[in-house]
């Protein structure tokens, strides 16, 4: 096929069709989307209001939660923008954006995530080195290192995505510049790509998974050994939430990019994309608040010192 400007726009096929059970799913997701900026940022401001959350445990979900923000931020304002305009054009650079600040969440909170299950880990199995272990230095750096390292591997993959020829379709079948799917389009083999695709899933999701399961089952021994009847059941709640997180993340991203290109399809790729980019930031802060005293305790202490200065 012949090539075109490196340099022309891009099309979205989009999420949604123009249909009313299409426009049903459209206010759904937009919903969805409103309530995840208003959770998440709320978690955001309670653990920066309340000292009692000044814990390296709540540092992280507090990066967790913005990761979360920001992930659902990247994502569906520009797919809401395309189905009320109807105009489903992204510009190369645009979209070389959006495919960067994508990778680098998702590889960074793949690394916040194996964090936090480190941190109960050391504090369920080892409570006495729990503030060397995981002092607010380490917690810091784990932070940065997420950060960083994800933007590494971002930065790897959109260059790449960004400077191989395309050809003179440009329609990309998702609702979203990812590079998987924007690779469809090139005049050239891309095969070493798509074995760096597997070994950065493998780096960034595959193993902190692994490492986040034998994390736990190591915290499940413990708990099992505990005395306290009420210590047993708080540990339980803590990893259940964090399981609960990590199920919703971690195994649509594993099943999508782990899976060689014949054994994908792009409605099934869209539709498993809506999990880690729409609904787990919006329930990430219903699980980790609803289910955790802390985080409740912290919220009526807030509302109160807000209202008593109004009042």
């Amino acid at each position: 096929m012949e090539n075109i400007n490196q340099t022309s726009d891009f099309f979205l096929l989009g999420l949604f069709p123009p249909s009313r059970i299409g426009l049903f799913f459209f206010i759904l997701s937009f919903l969805i989307f409103l309530m995840a900026l208003f959770g998440n940022l709320s978690m955001i401001i309670l653990i920066f209001l309340d000292t009692h959350l000044h814990t390296p445990m709540y540092l992280l979900l507090s990066q967790l939660s913005l990761m979360d923000l920001n992930f659902i931020s990247n994502i569906v304002p520009k797919m809401a923008s395309d189905y009320l305009s109807g105009k489903k054009s992204i510009s190369f650079i645009g979209c070389g954006v959006q495919s960067f600040f994508f990778i680098t969440l998702a590889s960074a909170e793949g690394l916040i995530l194996a964090s936090m299950a480190y941190d109960r880990y050391v504090a369920i199995c080892f409570p006495l080195h729990y503030p060397i272990r995981m002092s607010k230095r380490v917690c810091v750096l784990m932070i940065t290192g997420s950060w960083i390292m994800g933007s590494i591997n971002s930065c790897a993959h959109t260059v790449y995505a960004l400077h191989i020829p395309y050809c003179r379709s440009r329609t990309i079948n998702h609702f979203f510049c990812d590079v998987p799917a924007m690779l469809t389009l090139a005049c050239m083999d891309t095969w070493v790509y798509e074995y760096t695709v597997f070994v950065s899933t493998t780096l960034f999701l595959a193993l902190p998974f692994i490492g986040i399961t034998c994390s736990y089952g190591r915290v499940l021994l413990a708990i099992c050994r505990m005395q306290s009847t009420e210590g047993r059941k708080k540990a339980y709640s803590t990893c259940s939430t964090h399981l609960t997180v990590v199920t919703f993340y971690y195994a649509p991203f594993v099943y999508t990019y782990l899976r060689p290109r014949s054994f994908r399809s792009p409605t099934e790729d869209k539709v498993l994309a809506v999990f880690y980019t729409i609904l787990t930031p919006m329930l990430n802060p219903i699980i980790y608040s609803l289910r955790n005293k802390e985080v409740t305790g912290a919220m009526r202490r807030v509302i109160q010192r807000f209202c008593s200065v109004v009042m």
